[in-house]
């Protein structure tokens, strides 16, 4: 097949000279004996086309526009146009316009074109299937293109382009046409790829660096690395892309440090013959010299007094000049809620503002810099609205908006209500998108649109096991966006009412040894007005005995526990609005019959347990509930039950005294004791959660964790008591155990193995998490992440040693899908040992993770 040029590139030029000069040689020989006058009008009599292949006559007249008895200047711009719009069509690889005959004012034309040839099949060679369908896709060498020069060229440079930014640097595309004899003009196509092996990189070398060491340098190359052995978590393969961004960052790096002229004189690729796989990098640089900061003036600040300006700017006069920090301090665009001046003003409604720093002078090695600010009018919100909510009714949205109509425009507040609506839960958090519209510079006004997309906010938990000597089934339903008022309305059944924002959580698990039942619900704002959370739990549980002999369960030793808990949670607005206050009054009851199992010290008698617990909560992280990027939490929280000892009087230490408490031969029942010690729980315990999420680079988030937890007692004649105490190590899921116990994950080891049998009354934990996103989609976000971890459980304040702790190390993955719910898998590797008699390491536990997060 031949190839030819690009008609569409060489237009201009080459399409306008051809046809002129075959125009002019044409008509000239005509011109002697035919009468023909350059530039005279003619009306075409006839129109013929030639060199078809594909095309008929007719169809290519149609697309020339040309018709009999149309009027035409020879040669003239409407013939030119002519040509240009069939080029236009990239359907011919050359056209030709001649005139065949001239009668008085009557000519004949033939268009004589030349088709380009179709593409029929192509079959691509030396990839793997999904590649293939990548390129052809991206290439668009699809059944029925048109194989133009430029096609074919372009087609080479992106196939063997795309595998070097891949550090495929010895990539070679070869394409091969071959007649299709089926059909008219159309060529079967093949494409060999070969890419070779991935180029490495041997040595990156530095010239001209007196300042830093050239190891330094090397360091500040983030995505470029040469190769080292002792280097496994980042690849030395060279990627054109990457280098270049780096060598950007190795610039900023010297503005940094105040070397505001430093510049890359040369960076060079060198390739070693012998060796295709490896290259080496030399780059020359220019570090220049030193400079500093020198006078700092403002100029055109009204609002904000230069001391205000100065304070956020945070540079001073002798400070090593940086550049990148100034930038960042004047606009830093890499973070919407940043301490920086236009926030500063972005935030007080002057939404037109503009600050720029602008060097003045420089003298010797200081440069002095003018902050020049234009304040403009402040702006107001005018229209607020929201689109994209399929599901979610309008007031659950409205209410959690932080920007209101005719309030000051506040670029903080945008990023609240973005967050806001992104912890709800509702919606696609990666996707909330705040539109400005209607920018009314002259009245000063603004329109936000809130572009959201719904996510699913139910989940169904249905599984199927065997453990604890038979078979387990679990189903429960969580309904995050339930609506309580609709419920007796079926036309809202889809397949439950939803919208209003309510909690809505059943969930049923049973075997032949026991069964649990529970229902929560809560309303996040009560009556409507101001966000007061109110909610309500109950729960229900009985678990029979084994019988080792039958194997069966023995339903005359049972241990039921049924309780009911109510609560209110108030969002503060002082020291901020991230502040909340929690109450809650909880009440269990406690049956044991005939239960002997050496967890509590009676197996005939009741418990009760009232307690009123109240916390103190912070929450500022930020967007995403399921993968934070920034901010911080912490919740601290009491529990306390009434001081009955101080009620009753009884003293708790003479129990074994009493004729009540002992057998007919005077001595103590312990039960009996214990029973008395325990009818009533009477404790206080004190809990702390911290963590915090820093972003360290791109999408690495690192998340740090600090937990404390203590059981006290009022009376210590009346003892610890045997329930509510906290059970260290595994995946720190809830088991079936009906002592209101807390479970604790701490990874690398056997759940529930740094407590005891009989759990702790102290813990405290340390934890460090690295996380980052595979996808963050709304159909399943996932995300990997290793992590360090120590804690340890106590029995009392004289065992409790924080820094005699259990570390275990490892890496998992999380996966979230809407309908769920949170799942996941952790490898962990236990440096110490649960048995503290043992010296040797736990060693690896693998923990799998349904319906929670930590």
């Amino acid at each position: 097949m031949e190839k030819r040029a690009n008609n569409s590139l060489h237009r201009p030029f080459y399409g306008y000279f051809l046809f002129g000069l075959l125009l002019f040689l044409s008509l000239g020989t005509q011109a002697q004996t035919e009468g023909f006058v350059k530039g005279k009008s003619y009306v075409i009599d006839s129109l013929k086309v030639s060199g078809l292949k594909s095309f008929n006559a007719q169809t290519v007249i149609s697309y020339s526009g040309l018709r009999k008895g149309q009027s035409v200047n020879l040669p003239g711009e409407e013939i030119s146009g002519i040509v240009n719009k069939l080029w236009g069509l990239e359907l011919f690889s050359d056209i030709n316009i001649f005139v065949t005959k001239v009668n008085g004012n009557k000519i004949d034309l033939e268009i004589e074109i030349e088709e380009l040839p179709t593409l029929t099949d192509v079959k691509i060679n030396g990839l793997k299937k999904g590649k293939i369908e990548s390129i052809i896709k991206d290439t668009e060498l699809t059944t029925g293109k048109k194989l133009s020069e430029s096609f074919l060229t372009n087609t080479q440079n992106y196939i063997q382009n795309k595998f070097r930014k891949e550090g495929f640097l010895n990539t070679k595309v070869t394409l091969n046409t071959i007649l299709d004899t089926v059909g008219k003009n159309t060529y079967k196509m093949v494409v060999n790829v070969d890419k070779g092996p991935r180029v490495k990189i041997d040595e990156i070398n530095f010239e001209g660096n007196e300042i830093f060491k050239t190891r330094k340098l090397q360091f500040k190359l983030k995505k470029t690395k040469h190769k080292k052995s002792v280097r496994f978590w980042k690849k030395s393969k060279f990627i054109e892309a990457d280098f270049k961004e780096d060598l950007t960052k190795l610039i900023d790096f010297y503005k940094e440090e105040g070397y505001r002229d430093a510049r890359i004189l040369s960076d060079t690729l060198i390739r070693d013959p012998e060796n295709p796989k490896s290259v080496s990098l030399n780059l020359d640089i220019e570090e220049g010299k030193k400079y500093y900061f020198g006078d700092i003036k403002y100029i055109g600040n009204t609002v904000y007094s230069n001391s205000i300006l100065q304070q956020i700017l945070g540079l001073n006069k002798g400070d090593t000049y940086n550049g990148i920090l100034l930038k960042k301090r004047i606009a830093d665009n890499s973070k919407p809620d940043a301490n920086d001046i236009t926030n500063l003003y972005q935030n007080s409604g002057y939404l037109f503002s503009n600050i720029n720093a602008v060097e003045v002078s420089a003298i010797n090695d200081t440069i002095n810099f003018e902050i020049r600010i234009t304040e403009g009018k402040q702006a107001n919100f005018n229209k607020i609205s929201i689109k994209g909510n399929t599901k979610t009714n309008d007031h659950v949205i409205y209410r959690e908006l932080r920007t209101k109509p005719g309030e000051l425009y506040s670029k903080d507040k945008i990023v609240r209500t973005v967050r806001e609506l992104g912890q709800l839960g509702f919606f696609d958090a990666e996707q909330i998108n705040p539109e400005m519209e209607n920018v009314d510079q002259n009245a000063g006004t603004i329109d936000v649109k809130f572009d959201l997309v719904e996510s699913g906010a139910s989940q169904i938990e249905l599984q199927g096991g065997y453990g604890q000597g038979g078979f387990i089934g679990t189903l429960g339903l969580s309904f995050n966006n339930f609506s309580m008022r609709n419920i007796l309305d079926g036309k809202s059944y889809k397949p439950l009412p939803m919208g209003d924002g309510q909690t809505l959580a059943l969930r049923l698990q049973a075997s032949q040894f026991y069964n649990t039942y529970s229902f929560n619900f809560s309303e996040p704002w009560l009556g409507g007005e101001q966000p007061v959370q109110f909610s309500t739990s109950l729960q229900h549980t009985i678990q029979y005995r084994y019988d080792f002999f039958t194997g069966l369960a023995d339903k005359t030793q049972s241990f039921q526990i049924s309780g009911i808990t109510l609560g209110l949670a108030k969002r503060l607005q002082i020291p901020d609005d991230f502040f909340q206050l929690s109450q809650a009054i909880s009440y269990q009851y406690y049956n044991l019959q005939n239960y002997y199992t050496g967890l509590f010290t009676f197996g005939d008698g009741e418990a009760n347990n009232l307690a009123y617990t109240v916390s103190l909560s912070r929450n500022n992280t930020r967007i995403n509930p399921i993968f934070p990027t920034g901010g911080s939490s912490f919740n601290i929280s009491a529990k306390f039950s009434p001081p009955y000892s101080l009620i009753s009087g009884t003293d708790f230490s003479n129990l074994e005294s009493l004729p009540e408490f002992q057998d007919e031969n005077g001595d103590p029942l312990a039960d009996k004791i214990d029973q008395e010690r325990f009818r009533w729980l009477e404790f206080y315990k004190i809990k702390f959660n911290g963590t915090w999420y820093t972003r360290i680079f791109a999408d690495l988030i690192l998340k740090t964790q600090a937990d404390f937890g203590f059981i006290g007692t009022y009376n210590k004649d009346r003892g610890d008591i045997p329930f509510e105490r906290f059970f260290l190590g595994g995946d720190g899921m809830v088991s079936y155990a009906l002592d209101g116990r807390e479970t604790i994950a701490l990874r690398g080891y056997p759940n529930q193995s740094l407590s005891g049998n009989d759990g702790s009354v102290i813990y405290n934990k340390f934890s460090i998490e690295l996380r980052y996103p595979i996808t963050l989609k709304p159909s399943a976000s996932i995300y990997a992440l290793t992590f360090l971890e120590s804690g340890n459980g106590y029995n009392n304040f004289r065992e409790f040693d924080p820094f005699n702790s259990k570390r275990s190390a490892g890496a998992g993955v999380r996966i979230f899908m809407p309908a769920f719910g949170l799942l996941g898998i952790d490898f962990g590797y236990g440096f110490d040992n649960a048995d503290p008699n043992v010296t040797t390491a736990n060693g690896w536990e693998t923990h799998f993770i349904i319906g929670q997060r930590f």
